[in-house]
């Protein structure tokens, strides 16, 4: 363009008269020159020469209209009736030939030109691309050097990124609505040179905002397989008036980058976690260290044991398992696998089941609550489940499976705080352990078990469901998060009022979810001694973080600050609001498990009589309920309880606060 300007102006100086060149090219976007020329006259004259150059198979035409005026010494000129001057034949002749020199070296100009655009777009491209996969480690600062980048190369006035999960398959926008959902949509990039005229352009932002938006370019970032993971949109183009096509082919090739660095970015992510996962997996068998051959041969001597003879009641609701010594656990699981009918429906070796339940027991830790006989609790109350309310009509058998061997894993490793402490902790063990949950963490150590040699119970599985029930357990164990539960809360409702459906595979799974959760707060139907005792472990255990997060200097919640918590009023809440709701579900479902839900709303009431004992004696929130065991002891050698079955349950009767008072 500017070589054009200056063949114009030789050409105003060589006729030595004009005033003004003005340039214009044919094509889009319209672009004007004005070159200014010191000469004042007075007389006005007009000239338009056509010049078509074929470049790259495209035809560029300049239209040239030169206004000139005549000075003193000018030769003459052609004067017309209407009194205008105008150009000769000889001013024609003179244009055509400098313009036979000027078309080469225009041409040669603007293939230059082109070329020094090909060079600007490969070098920042290659910038890009450095900037980019220098930070694959971190999706989101991935994510926050795309929009500068974008920025810099399209000189856009503002750039939003749409992200698709990649486990959800949906933007967090509606993918069919907007200009970012048709591109989200149609795979395609939509330049708008006026937003405000196009019909899918919302104005409420810019009305709310007070912000203008001229003019948009929204492309589509893809995956290696060509499908949207994304879309782009960059804003008001700020050194013109709007985004042309070069814009277009930059943002093109920027796009792949993204999607590409994208991909790897999430694909690094899985890759370090599953390292992470497997390394710390190794420490802990370490840690743990294997069970000897002389462990799994004293527990597998005599044989299995029927269930009767590990407890009359053992299949009974109203039995307690914490009551059975840590030592005779082993024992007791495989005398369910057995009653169950596992071991010969699926040929587990007795051996490998021995050595799985062995190791199962060892990886769990020591904290007050979440330690292995709570696991053993958990996987009896599914038993229980089993036998009386005859889960085989329910579930398919491989479904029974993974949820009892959920009950066993579902708090392996458990450390005895919360995913929140564990956040918050300067470990960075711990810390990495809760960037894909607590509860996945549970799941990866009962992975690291089964391939741990002599464990995989399910070793005889065919490919399909050995899958199949990886799945099932991996969904159930994280099915234990309360906050999942009242997720699906809702669906459970649904599901009760409108009827179970076995052949239905959304009731199968929302199910397992219910009875998992039911089987994890088991404690809760049993009596009241054993919910009172519970009670006391797992505030022990809150506790414990709580003097730990204030030892870091941070506050913890309620529940777990030892000098704040009003534990009545907590488990009050408790029950009322997760654990009466979750069987009376379940009391629905099956009408045989109704004593679970009238159990468990007598513990409730039992509460209710704690906090009035609190109230009426004057003691501190954090007071012990060691005085309960104290006055039930009283009460018992006075015959407070008689023969009644509350008893054996240590219940505080009506008049027990007479007696206080």
């Amino acid at each position: 363009m500017v070589l054009l300007q200056h063949a114009l102006i030789a050409l105003v100086y060589l006729f030595r008269r004009g005033q003004q060149v003005f340039l214009r090219a044919e094509e889009p976007p319209a672009l004007y020159t004005t070159v200014q020329v010191g000469l004042s006259l007075s007389l006005s004259l007009s000239l338009s020469v056509c010049l078509s150059l074929s470049l790259s198979e495209s035809v560029f035409v300049y239209l040239l209209k030169a206004e000139s005026q005549m000075v003193c010494d000018d030769p003459p000129h052609e004067l017309h009736a209407e009194g205008k001057l105008r150009y000769t034949a000889a001013d024609e002749h003179l244009i055509q030939h400098c313009f036979c020199y000027t078309s080469t070296v225009l041409t040669s100009t603007l293939a230059f030109q082109k070329e020094q655009k090909l060079k600007f777009e490969c070098q920042a491209l290659l910038q890009v691309a450095k900037n980019l996969f220098t930070h694959l480690d971190d999706v989101s600062v991935l994510l926050q050097e795309i929009i500068v980048e974008a920025r810099n190369l399209s000189n856009a006035e503002m750039w939003v990124f749409y992200f698709s999960s990649t486990m959800q398959k949906e933007f967090r926008i509606p993918a069919d609505q907007g200009i970012a959902g048709h591109v989200a949509t149609t795979g395609k990039i939509l330049n708008i040179k006026d937003a405000y005229s196009h019909p899918l352009f919302y104005r409420g932002v810019d009305d709310s905002t007070g912000f203008r938006t001229r003019n948009i370019l929204c492309f589509p970032i893809k995956d290696e397989n060509g499908e949207v993971i994304g879309v782009a949109e960059l804003v008001n183009k700020t050194n013109g008036p709007w985004f042309n096509r070069f814009d277009e082919d930059l943002a093109t090739a920027f796009s792949i980058y993204c999607g590409i660095s994208i991909a790897h970015s999430l694909l690094y992510k899985k890759v370090h976690e599953a390292q992470f996962r497997s390394h710390l997996a190794n420490e802990m068998m370490m840690y743990h260290m294997k069970v000897c051959e002389e462990e799994v041969t004293k527990l597998l001597t005599s044989g299995i044991e029927s269930v009767e003879k590990i407890h009359p009641s053992f299949a009974e609701f109203t039995y307690t398992p914490r009551s059975l010594p840590d030592d005779n656990t082993p024992m007791g699981v495989l005398s369910m696998f057995e009653d169950m009918g596992f071991i010969n429906t699926y040929k587990i070796d007795l051996h490998t089941l021995a050595r799985f339940c062995l190791m199962v027991k060892k990886g769990y830790r020591d904290p007050p609550y979440h330690n292995w006989m709570h696991a053993f609790s958990v996987s009896h109350f599914c038993y229980l489940l089993y036998k009386n309310l005859e889960l085989s009509n329910y579930l398919e058998d491989i479904e029974i499976l993974a949820l009892f061997v959920s009950c066993m894993c579902h708090d392996l490793d458990h450390r005895g705080t919360n995913n929140s402490f564990q956040v918050a902790s300067v470990s960075t063990a711990i810390h990495r352990i809760c960037s894909t949950g607590l509860k996945r963490h549970h799941f990866a150590q009962a992975i690291a078990i089964l391939n741990t040699h002599g464990c995989n119970i399910f070793e005889k599985f065919s490919r399909k469901d050995y899958q199949r029930i990886l799945d099932l357990v991996r969904d159930i164990i994280l099915a234990t998060d309360l906050a999942h539960h009242l997720r699906i809360f809702k669906d459970l409702q649904k599901m009760a009022q409108v009827g179970y459906n076995p052949r239905s595979r959304t009731h199968r799974s929302l199910l397992l979810c219910l009875l998992m959760t039911s089987c994890d707060l088991s404690d809760q139907t049993k009596g009241w001694k054993t919910t009172r005792k519970i009670a006391e472990l797992i505030y022990k255990e809150f506790f414990s973080q709580g003097d730990l997060e204030k030892a870091m200097g941070n506050r913890p919640s309620e529940m777990m600050d030892r000098e704040k918590a009003y534990i009545p009023e907590l488990q009050i809440s408790f029950m009322e609001h997760i654990a009466m709701p979750i069987y009376k579900l379940l009391q629905e479902i099956f009408p045989r498990s109704s004593e679970l839900y009238e159990r468990v709303a007598a513990n409730r009431e039992q509460w209710s009589k704690v906090s009035h004992k609190f109230t009426i004696r004057g003691l501190p929130s954090n007071n012990s309920l060691d005085f309960l065991d104290e006055e039930y002891e009283l009460m018992q050698a006075q015959g407070a309880f008689g023969d009644d079955i509350h008893r054996m349950n240590g219940c505080l009767e009506d008049d027990c606060g007479k007696r206080d008072q």
